[in-house]
C-alpha cells in the first residue's frame, strides 16, 4: 500500500484486541463521546445565556470547554468508526491532518490556561485595575493569539514533515498524533530542532508563567486576611486542578510518545484513552462543581427541567 510518492495508507496499529472487544470499546468511548458533547456545551450554554456570566474568567472557561470539543471531535468520530472495522486505517493526508489539529488544541488548552492565569492575578492583586485591564477587547485578543499562535506553528512543522520520505506505514497509536515523526526514514534534525521550538515557546514558557503568577497570588492571599485567602483559593483552584491534570497527560503524550519510549501495547492503549477522555470530561466536571455562579445556573437548570 506504500506508494512511490507517500501517498498511502497508514495502520494504526495501537489497538489491543479490538476485533474480540470492538463493541465494548465502541459502547464505553461513544458514551464518552456524547458525555464530552453535553457536558462542555452545557456550560458554554449557561455562559452565553447569561449576562452576569459574561467576565474575562468565564469567557476564557468556556473558550477552554470548546477547545475539548474540538479536540474530541477530531479523535472520536474516526476512533468510533476504526472500532467497528476489519482494518485500522487512516489516509497519509488524512493522518496529517489530524496530527495538526490534535497538536494545535493541545498546545492551544496551554496558551487558554495562561491567560486565565493572567486573569485571576489581575483579579485578586489588581483588583482597583481590572476593569482598565482586562477589556474585552484584551480578552478578544488572547483568545485569538491562544488558537492562532498553535496553528500557524504547528502548520509550519506539518510542511517540513511532509515533504520527508516515510519508510514505515504502521502507526503505533490508535489516532495520529506526535508519534507521526516516527515514520520518517531518516529523522530530520531541522523538524527536531522546530519540535523543541515549539514545546518551549507554546507549552514550557506558558507552563512557567502560570506557575510564576499563581505562586504570587499564594504570596500577596497569605498577606492578607482568611476570607481573602478564601476566595483566591475558590477562584483559583480549579484552574489549577485542571493544569495538573493536563500537564500529567500531556507529558506522557509528548514526552514518551514522541521519544518513542518502549512500553508494552496495552499500557500504551490504555494511557492514550486516559489521554483523550480524562480531560474533556474532568473540566466541566470541575468549573460545573467548584464555581459558584455556574454551580447555581446548573441547580437553576435542573430545578427547571424537573418542573416541566
Amino acid at each position: 500500500m506504500a506508494g512511490e510518492y507517500n501517498v498511502t495508507y497508514i495502520t494504526l496499529d495501537g489497538h489491543v484486541e479490538v476485533q474480540r472487544y470492538r463493541y465494548l470499546y465502541f459502547v464505553i468511548m461513544f458514551t464518552a463521546y456524547v458525555l464530552i458533547i453535553c457536558s462542555n456545551s452545557t456550560i458554554v450554554c449557561i455562559i452565553v445565556l447569561h449576562r452576569n456570566l459574561h467576565e474575562p474568567m468565564y469567557v476564557f472557561i468556556a473558550a477552554l470547554l470548546i477547545n475539548s470539543v474540538l479536540y474530541s471531535t477530531n479523535i472520536y468520530p474516526k476512533l468510533l468508526i476504526d472500532f467497528l472495522s476489519e482494518k485500522q486505517i487512516i489516509s497519509y493526508q488524512a493522518c496529517l491532518f489530524q496530527t495538526t489539529i490534535y497538536i494545535t488544541l493541545s498546545y492551544s488548552e496551554f496558551l487558554l490556561l495562561a491567560a486565565m492565569a493572567h486573569d485571576r492575578y489581575v483579579s485578586i492583586c489588581k483588583p482597583l485595575h481590572y476593569s482598565t485591564i482586562m477589556r474585552k477587547r484584551t480578552v478578544n485578543v488572547c483568545l485569538v493569539l491562544s488558537w492562532l499562535l498553535p496553528t500557524c506553528e504547528t502548520a509550519v512543522g506539518i510542511v517540513f514533515f511532509a515533504n520527508s520520505k516515510l519508510c514505515s506505514f504502521t502507526f503505533r497509536g490508535i489516532f495520529c498524533n506526535n508519534s507521526i515523526y516516527n515514520l520518517q526514514c531518516v529523522s530530520s534534525s531541522a523538524l527536531s530542532v522546530y519540535g523543541v521550538f515549539m514545546l518551549v515557546n507554546l507549552s514550557l514558557l506558558p507552563l512557567i508563567f502560570i506557575l510564576f503568577t499563581y505562586t504570587r497570588i499564594l504570596i500577596i492571599s497569605y498577606q492578607h486576611g482568611r476570607e481573602y485567602r478564601r476566595k483566591a483559593a475558590q477562584t483559583c483552584l480549579p484552574h489549577l486542578l485542571v493544569l495538573i491534570s493536563f500537564s500529567c497527560f500531556f507529558t506522557f503524550d509528548v514526552i514518551i510518545v514522541r521519544l518513542g519510549f518502549n512500553i508494552p501495547v496495552t499500557t500504551r492503549f490504555v494511557l492514550t484513552l486516559q489521554v483523550i477522555s480524562y480531560n474533556p470530561l474532568f473540566n466541566p466536571i470541575i468549573y460545573g462543581l467548584k464555581m459558584k455562579k455556574i454551580f447555581h445556573q446548573l441547580k437553576m437548570l435542573k430545578c427547571r427541567i424537573k418542573s416541566k
